[in-house]
């Protein structure tokens, strides 16, 4: 007993700490006060009808008046009876809103990292990296709360999927269900699409290693666990999955019965969204250096001129009126999407030691990873790299369904901090010669000194 004590400490004086940070980087929240989220003060105006019905006579009304001129509310604020789920969630963010998901982010990802048999400092760090990289901040500042909950149950649904692989089938198969059921559950489909892309990957690299073993046997053993799990995930959210099915038959998401355009000439009939819908927010090739150096493409969209900066300076030199003109249209965000509140930032040490990683790690996890790398990126970019948008909007089932294709890049947000972990755990190891560790730590430098040098001389 004493020696299991003794085993469990460190993870619950981390699973601890990881709740202070939660609350100190909110703490705010502790003074009653809350953060203003664009998005959720929009949804509370929309709600309110269906609240205020609740509340006077406790039932849900599942239609709202005071939205295009009524609309069902099943995306709305709905409640379904018998949520089991809901309540789990509950249990689960105890923390004051936003610290609960920073909380979900850090404590998930810091469990993934455990079940991988890797020791608690290094998860610890790895959970940082993850729940504090930009965008997963940026999100809960704008009010993607739904978005945030998503990515918040991601690190465990994976932790099943690798469980299940390392025949620890029971264990995997209730992790991946209660983890997908509540990911599900978050009502951010695209999210969960996403999180199937990064499974489908490890399904695919596990496969080619089960035929090289000559055990496709234990594949589809594996396989068969994951369907069932994924069955069980999608009958626990039975109701609110059909009442969007409904609902989506109705919108834009959906075939549309207008066949002629504005002008007279034939619409093109589409199955889901526009293309130009869907990569409105792309982001820019270059803008991806955004997530080693952040500002590379500037700050937010909103962002005023710093009276201390050399545009200002400028503008000061200018006669009133021209300065004026100057002042209203000068951006400083000069990157390819419309809107954004803030760069994504992964964080340059975290990068280096990614980039130590690939010197030092071999296992099979680094396998599904870097792929996983690869594919958010190039999606990300949208209609800057429509060779492959395209090939994913005209043949891969519901691509056309969801639009910020920018936002894939949530898959590279939770991949790079993991292989980070896998680096630096094997860097402080026994396991390499101290050789082959300093010649990692050269080449890493080699790649990401000159370059940085290049951006901060001619960029």
């Amino acid at each position: 007993m004493i020696s299991y004590f003794k085993n469990i400490l460190p993870h619950i004086l981390c699973v601890f700490l990881l709740g202070v940070l939660s609350i100190s980087y909110f703490y705010p929240v502790l003074l009653n006060k809350g953060i203003e989220q664009s998005d959720i003060s929009q949804f509370m105006g929309m709600s309110k009808q269906i609240v205020d019905h609740r509340k006077n006579f406790n039932e849900e009304p599942y239609w709202l008046d005071n939205a295009f001129l009524g609309m069902p509310s099943f995306q709305v604020s709905a409640i379904y009876p018998y949520d089991l789920l809901r309540i789990i969630d509950q249990s689960i963010r105890f923390l004051p809103r936003p610290a609960d998901y920073l909380f979900l982010y850090l404590f998930s990802f810091y469990l993934l990292i455990i079940s991988l048999r890797i020791n608690y400092r290094y998860a610890l760090f790895g959970s940082i990296a993850f729940g504090f990289s930009t965008y997963l901040i940026i999100i809960l500042g704008v009010g993607h709360n739904t978005k945030a909950l998503a990515l918040g149950y991601l690190p465990l649904i994976i932790m099943g999927v690798l469980m299940i692989f390392k025949k620890d089938y029971l264990k995997g198969f209730f992790i991946t269900s209660l983890a997908l059921a509540l990911q599900i559950h978050s009502n951010h489909y695209q999210m969960t699409y996403y999180t199937l892309i990064v499974v489908m990957m490890i399904f695919i690299i596990y496969f080619i290693e089960f035929y090289k073993r000559n055990n496709i046997k234990t594949f589809f053993y594996c396989l068969s666990t994951f369907t069932l799990s994924s069955l069980i995930a999608l009958m626990m959210n039975g109701s609110a999955l059909m009442a969007t099915k409904e609902y989506s038959e109705f919108s834009t998401r959906s075939k549309s019965e207008i066949t002629i355009n504005p002008d007279g000439s034939s619409k093109e009939s589409l199955s889901g969204l526009s293309k130009d819908y869907i990569t409105e927010y792309s982001y820019g090739i270059l803008e991806s250096v955004n997530l080693f150096i952040p500002k590379f493409m500037g700050g937010a969209s909103s962002d005023r001129i710093n009276n201390d900066s050399k545009l200002m300076g400028f503008i000061k030199t200018l006669d009133a009126e021209q300065g004026q003109q100057v002042y209203q249209y000068s951006r400083l965000y000069w990157g390819n999407q419309p809107i954004v509140a803030a760069p994504a930032y992964i964080g340059a040490s975290i990068l280096f030691i990614f980039f130590l990683a690939l010197f030092l790690v071999e296992n099979i996890n680094m396998r599904w990873l870097l792929p996983s790398i690869v594919i958010s990126l190039l999606l990300s970019w949208g209609k800057n790299f429509d060779l492959l948008t395209n090939l994913m909007i005209d043949h891969f089932p519901f691509y056309d369904k969801f639009r910020a294709v920018s936002s894939i890049q949530v898959i590279l947000e939770f991949c790079i901090p993991l292989i980070a972990v896998f680096g630096i755990h094997k860097f402080f190891s026994d396991e390499i010669e101290i050789n082959k560790k300093m010649k990692a730590l050269f080449k890493s430098a080699l790649i990401l000194i000159p370059f940085t040098l290049i951006i901060y001389l001619f960029g």
